[in-house]
């Protein structure tokens, strides 16, 4: 009998968690693109090691750190986050041998705390402030990182080694996995480092791709694409997305335009697309899949359009997915189709 091939390792397999980081799959919508008469792509990042599209931003953060030698081994980073970057940073830093201490305003999905404090993360919760109040969760990290030996502040907002991973990596990802027969991508901003990185690399390779900014009621952007004003209007319970100033990531991104998604339509969206596409996905996810949808309708027939599903919906499941919680926001699923976009 023959001796077997001998295995092969794979790049990725050999560069352990932080090489599974990327090349995540571009999911095609099949209902929702049939009934749309256009296309609509998802790139599955709730598929990477992590479980968030903020993998790329806390890999491309640490390794800058480390490139300009800003971090020593057993160093610490410290982030204030919603809870999917400082998850990343955490997985990060534990395959890289650093601490992690992560603030967290005590508004967001309880999931996400938990799952913080597993990793090992030291977590620090504090009250839910503006970013005008100085007791912010993102001010406080500052505090922190500036109060802690050996610590650096990974600073997602402004730090552009976050929009540098996604020009770097997620753009041409999705420039090779359409073979770059694209029309538009469609993703709302927490940082603005996905849109605006994967928009400089679609941008680069084809300026006529159209970039366009999904926001959620609260959010300035939206009014700032659209009339050059920071103006927000509303409220939203997306977490994670729609901020109110212009950041390092954001400034300068190529965005052509910008939608607006009401709570009710994310909701409806999320409890559609696990029902009739069989993915389960976070807020952001469904509000990216729905701004998609709507754009779409005002390409030609056989368009083909991007979007990002940033994260599942396990970490929602308290929040997004639970009866109770639905009823006392005023946004259970009602719709059986598709009439709500």
């Amino acid at each position: 009998m023959p001796n077997p091939s001998p295995t092969v390792v794979s790049t990725a397999a050999s560069a352990g968690f932080v090489g599974a980081i990327g090349n995540t799959p571009l999911i095609a919508l099949p209902k929702l693109s049939a009934a749309l008469g256009r296309t609509i792509l998802g790139k599955a990042e709730f598929l990477n090691p992590g479980g968030s599209v903020k993998d790329r931003a806390a890999r491309g953060i640490i390794e800058d750190f480390e490139a300009r030698g800003l971090l020593a081994p057993g160093g610490v980073v410290v982030e204030g986050t919603a809870g999917n970057t400082g998850i990343g940073l955490t997985l990060v830093g534990n395959a890289r041998g650093y601490r992690t201490i992560i603030v967290m305003p005590d508004d967001q999905a309880p999931e996400k705390y938990g799952l913080l404090r597993t990793y090992g993360a030291d977590l620090r919760v504090v009250p839910s402030a503006p970013y005008t109040n100085d007791a912010n969760y993102y001010h406080e990290a500052r505090r922190v990182a500036e109060a802690t030996p050996g610590a650096v502040w990974a600073n997602q907002f402004e730090n552009t080694a976050n929009r540098d991973a996604h020009e770097r990596t997620t753009g041409p990802e999705i420039i090779a996995q359409t073979g770059g027969a694209l029309d538009a991508f469609v993703a709302a901003a927490g940082t603005g480092g996905t849109i605006a990185g994967v928009g400089r690399a679609l941008k680069a390779y084809d300026p006529k791709i159209r970039v366009v900014l999904a926001d959620p009621y609260g959010s300035a952007l939206f009014s700032y694409v659209k009339t050059g004003e920071l103006a927000a209007d509303g409220d939203s319970n997306a977490e994670g997305i729609g901020i109110k100033r212009i950041v390092a990531n954001f400034k300068d991104a190529p965005v052509d335009d910008a939608l607006r998604v009401d709570d009710r339509t994310l909701t409806e969206m999320a409890h559609w697309l696990v029902r009739e596409e069989g993915l389960f996905v976070g807020g952001s996810a469904a509000l990216n899949v729905a701004a998609a949808a709507r754009y779409a309708r005002t390409l030609p027939a056989g368009s083909t359009v991007v979007t990002v599903l940033c994260d599942g919906g396990d970490r929602y499941r308290s929040r997004l997915y639970d009866a109770e919680w639905l009823r006392e926001n005023d946004v259970v699923p009602q719709a059986t189709d598709l009439s709500f976009l």
